[in-house]
Formats: structure tokens, sequence, C-alpha cells
């Protein structure tokens, strides 16, 4: 059992931490500087949040430490109270602390991190928590297309206008108000978007961790890849395109820099055929993360060895990002074909160019509301 586990099965319930936001910014000398938000849930719960680019799930015990750690607590205090509230033997309990400091210390110094979960922290699972907000928003900045992208792959006659800079804004405000510590943008192709590093260096500024998903043709311009670095992109998911060259030397471009990627493949028949090469040259450029989408539902009986290839080469696969409808759209691989994945409208939500929210990508008959019109509670609920 993980450090974690041992928590959970040494103290007994107690009544949980009060609700609320808790946060802090070091730079000490000789380190590299850091700042974690922690949001406290009513169960006691939490959520942390790394430098804006990792995210942990936390239960009660992992995130009573995260709260001591945030307010400076000296450690022998942290441990006295600990072991009060829990009746557990003060050394076990700062212990257990200076376990926990070095783990965060290891996120806060490791650069490339996944932006959801890392080590072995024991997490609450996203999908049974009782949550008041998603942790995710998935927000499609506009429904634009590349140049010679069949027009079929965006929906844009549902929309008749896209946000501005600063209706966007106003949202991501509204978002970090409600909770949701994590954006991702997308379309269409968001680097369509002259304003995406405005959004981008915005979300930052507010401590979310930010994604985005995207064919990544631009970002072959390296110029333009570390401009959105530097105002805060955390991650990316890289629409590949495997039978074009462009697409892999843009992937070629950004995999050497601090950035966590996961390349997403749309598998048609076209593609199929060429899966294993694929992979192993996704593997020798250092891709540690794909995501799949079926372009026809009858290829589906592949996937298993798709998966046994992507195993083989510690490659690990990602079920629960959106894709970018310029890749068609899956809604879900594991379950029936229309059926909504387990997380949407609930851990994550999605974001129309016109501010329109629909539980998931690719379910324009559910609109639960307009993210600047309508109040957040009614439209979570």
């Amino acid at each position: 059992m993980n450090f974690f586990h041992r928590l959970t099965e040494r103290f007994s319930k107690v009544t949980p931490l009060p609700e609320g936001l808790h946060h802090m910014q070091a730079a000490h000398e000789h380190e590299r500087p850091f700042r974690l938000h922690l949001r406290l849930r009513k169960d006691g719960s939490g959520i942390l949040i790394v430098n804006a680019a990792t995210v942990l799930h936390l239960n009660p015990t992992a995130a009573e430490y995260a709260f001591h750690f945030i307010k400076g607590t000296d450690p022998d205090e942290a441990a006295k109270q600990v072991s009060a509230r829990y009746r557990v033997k003060k050394e076990v309990a700062l212990q257990d602390f200076h376990d926990f400091m070095d783990r965060i210390q290891t996120l806060i110094s490791t650069p490339d991190l996944d932006p959801v979960s890392y080590l072995d922290f024991e997490r609450v699972a996203p999908h049974s928590a009782d949550l008041t907000a998603p942790l995710r928003l998935d927000c499609a900045l506009t429904y634009k297309l590349p140049p010679g992208t069949q027009a079929e792959y965006a929906p844009a006659k549902r929309v008749d206008r896209e946000l501005t800079t600063d209706e966007w804004k106003s949202i991501l405000d509204k978002a970090w108000r409600a909770g949701i510590p994590h954006i991702t943008f997308t379309g269409g192709e968001p680097t369509l978007r002259e304003d995406l590093p405005a959004l981008i260096a915005h979300a930052e500024s507010l401590g979310q961790v930010c994604g985005l998903l995207s064919d990544g043709l631009k970002l072959a311009d390296k110029e333009y890849l570390h401009t959105l670095l530097q105002t805060g992109l955390d991650h990316l998911l890289f629409l590949l395109q495997p039978d074009n060259e462009k697409s892999w030397k843009a992937l070629g471009t950004v995999m050497p820099e601090d950035l966590f990627v996961t390349v997403h493949i749309t598998v048609n028949k076209e593609v199929s055929p060429n899966i294993p090469a694929t992979l192993e040259r996704l593997a020798q450029l250092g891709v540690k993360s794909i995501s799949v989408g079926l372009a026809d539902m009858s290829l589906r009986s592949q996937l298993d060895a798709l998966m046994q290839k992507a195993a083989d080469l510690n490659i690990t696969l990602a079920f629960d990002l959106p894709v970018p409808y310029s890749a068609q759209n899956p809604v879900a691989l594991e379950t029936e074909e229309d059926d909504l994945p387990s997380g949407a409208g609930k851990v994550w939500l999605y974001v129309e160019p016109d501010g329109d929210v629909l539980p998931a990508q690719g379910t324009a008959d559910q609109v639960l509301g307009n993210f600047l019109r309508d109040e957040w509670e009614k439209i979570y609920q």
C-alpha cells in the first residue's frame, strides 16, 4: 500500500477542516520559486494545484497535511495538532508530515509533469467525488479550421458568433471563482485565435492549470511555441497526422520543451495498418502519453492490439481528454457509441465559441446554459 493508503487506515474519521481556499507563493534563495493553491471541500478532501501545472486530488488526511504545509506550520506543531486530532502518536504524525513535504518538494522541482497526477499520491477518485464544480473546463475558442480541412470536422453552423477576448477572460474568472482549477483551450483549431497567448496568460494569472488541444502545426514556429510556454501553457494534446511529415516535424519541435505532451491519434482505415510503426516513432521522440479516437467504430476491435503495443513501449493511454473537432469527434471509446463518458457534465464541461455549455464535446442536444448569461449554480445543477 502506498503512503496515503497508510494514512487513511491509520486515522479514524473526524470532523474535517472547514471548506475554503488557501494559497502560498514562495521563492527561497537558491531554490526554484513555487506556488500552491489548496481548495478544501465540505467532506475534507481537497484539490492541490502545484505551480499552476499539476492538480492533485487529495483525500481528507492528505489535504490536512497540505493545509499545514501551505500555512507554514512548524512541523512539530503540525504533528502535535494531527496527533491530538487523529489520536495517533506524535512521532508518527511528524514522520508522515515530513514524507508529505518531501513529495511536494519533488513536485515543485520536477519539470514536465502530468497535469493531473504524479508520484504515488492517493487521490480522491474524481468520478465519484461529491463535486461542487467540475475539475476541468474545455473551452472551444473557435470552430474555424486550417485551410484544406474538411468543413464537417467542426460544427460551425451551431454558433453565430465567437466570444471576444474580454468575454473569454470573464468566463475564466467565473470558472476560477466557482472552483474549476483546470482549463483546456480547444476548437476547431485554437491557434487560429490571435488572442490565445493572452487567454493562456490570464488563466495562468488566476492560478489555473492550462492546456491546449491543437493540430500543432503552428507550434513548429519556435518563437510562437515559446510565447505560449512563457505565458503559462502547462500541457498539450497534440493532434498527430501520421501521414503528414509537417506534423511529425512540429512534434519534434515540441517534445524537447518543458511541456507535458499527450499525442492524439485518430484511427481510420488509412492509419490503422501503420499503427505499430507510428507508436515506435512516437516512442523514439520521447512521447509518454497518447490519446486514441476512432473514425470508424468498426475498427474498435483493433484497440486491444494498439493498447498492448503502447504498453510494450511504456506509453500510457489517456481516455478522459477531449479531442479537437478537426480530428472527428468520438465522444466515447470504452462505452456504447451513444453513451456519455462517465465524467461528462460532472468532472468536465465543454464551452462552445458563443458561451453555450455542454456536458462534453459532441453533445449539442444537451445545452446546460450559457456561461456569460446564466448563473453558475444553474448551469452545473
